[in-house]
């Protein structure tokens, strides 16, 4: 999968078909061998001033780089059961990059991927390396198109029930670190890139959001008899958390990155507990269309504004309140546009720069979680007794 640049854009993409040639060079290939592999250089460039705002986020960054290296490795061996290679998941990492459309990830993205060779131009390969890259661009932009059919697909051109976890955990963290790599640009106030012609995704509809239920998920979680003692000790440490309980075992089929997550969550735990958090993962859930997560989150005189929307919510919130659902919604919904710009309201109402970090790490950990509950389950009605 070839790296691009064509005169007149300044963003990169791929395409699920090309040749390479030896001109083909990556827009900054430094940006491969950046230390900092969750952050991009950003932490260690401007220290003075984020050494200090960060401090109490280390748990949090540790957990971020861990479960980088984790989905990301420098190498990685395929077997029977886990085939996704090192091109399909920089692929898919880069793919999750453009849509959010921070120009520092599709650097090191298209940096990693550039001098790895792609897969065998049969016909079988083209079907499976064309699904994924869409099945992403989907997941990335709008969770709502991704239903069961959709991950049928994926197991029509040969992903397993592991390579399904690991692909949209995948998904789910690029769409974390982009939003992270996002809020610590407006912090720092610096310039955004705009792409001219990019229309915003609609915000989901109220379906489902209203109604009580229970997730069910739409793949065969792990059975325990057949589960590994890695496995096994990953379920006992997540399902202790209310977050995870329900899918430990679905998620098990990865263990390694079920673990990782159930350790971002622990040591964000804190940060997503304020009333101000819960508001910003409420929003974040009603724009990607995960009831779930809204009925976790949502709360007070603002829950019925938001059923009807997240613009409705702006209309009756209090400013500081306003500034909340401003801040989160122009995160979740365009990362790239995202400024100093919107922090600066959160500033006015009384925010220090702390608070303001706890509440990027809230939006961006959200789009992560919605987007697997929405693409692995769905809310099903709760079961009525054959007797009632």
């Amino acid at each position: 999968m070839e790296q691009r640049r064509f005169p007149g854009n300044s963003h990169w993409y791929h395409e699920t078909q090309s040749s390479l040639t030896p001109h083909t060079a990556p827009l900054v290939p430094e940006a491969a061998e950046i230390e900092d592999r969750f952050l991009l250089g950003l932490a260690q460039q401007h220290q003075d001033v984020l050494g200090p705002l960060l401090r109490e986020s280390q748990p949090a960054l540790l957990a971020s780089r861990d479960l980088y290296q984790l989905l990301l490795p420098q190498q990685l061996s395929t077997s029977r059961t886990h085939t996704l290679t090192i091109y399909d998941r920089l692929s898919t990492a880069l793919t999750v990059a453009q849509v959010t459309g921070i120009q520092r990830l599709c650097n090191h993205y298209a940096a990693r991927l550039n001098p790895l060779s792609g897969p065998d131009s049969s016909r079988e390969s083209n079907r499976r390396l064309t699904q994924i890259t869409e099945h992403a661009r989907q997941l990335a932009s709008q969770p709502t198109l991704i239903d069961a059919a959709a991950l049928l697909r994926l197991d029509e051109v040969g992903l397993t029930a592991p390579d399904i976890i690991t692909f949209h955990q995948l998904i789910g963290f690029v769409s974390y670190q982009a939003r992270m790599v996002a809020g610590i640009h407006a912090l720092l106030a610096l310039p955004v890139r705009w792409i001219p012609g990019v229309t915003l995704p609609e915000d989901a509809s109220d379906e489902g959001f209203s109604q009580p239920g229970s997730w069910r998920p739409l793949l065969l979680p792990l059975e325990q008899r057949y589960a590994s003692a890695d496995q096994q000790a990953a379920v006992e440490w997540c399902q202790p958390q209310e977050t995870l309980r329900n899918c430990a075992w679905l998620l098990a089929h990865d263990s390694d990155a079920l673990y990782g997550w159930g350790q971002l969550q622990n040591a964000l735990q804190e940060a997503c507990a304020s009333d101000e958090s819960r508001l910003a993962a409420a929003v974040c859930a009603r724009i990607n269309g995960s009831p779930l997560c809204f009925q976790r989150a949502a709360s007070g005189e603002l829950r019925e504004a938001l059923l009807e929307g997240v613009d409705r919510a702006s209309e009756v919130a209090t400013p500081a309140q306003k500034a909340i659902i401003h801040c989160a919604a122009q995160l979740t919904r365009s990362p790239e546009r995202f400024s100093a710009a919107h922090i600066q309201p959160l500033k006015a109402a009384g925010f220090s720069d702390r608070a303001i970090v706890a509440l990027l790490q809230t939006i961006a950990l959200s789009g992560w979680n919605n987007r697997l509950r929405r693409s692995l389950g769905s809310m099903q009605p709760p079961s009525i007794p054959d007797d009632a």
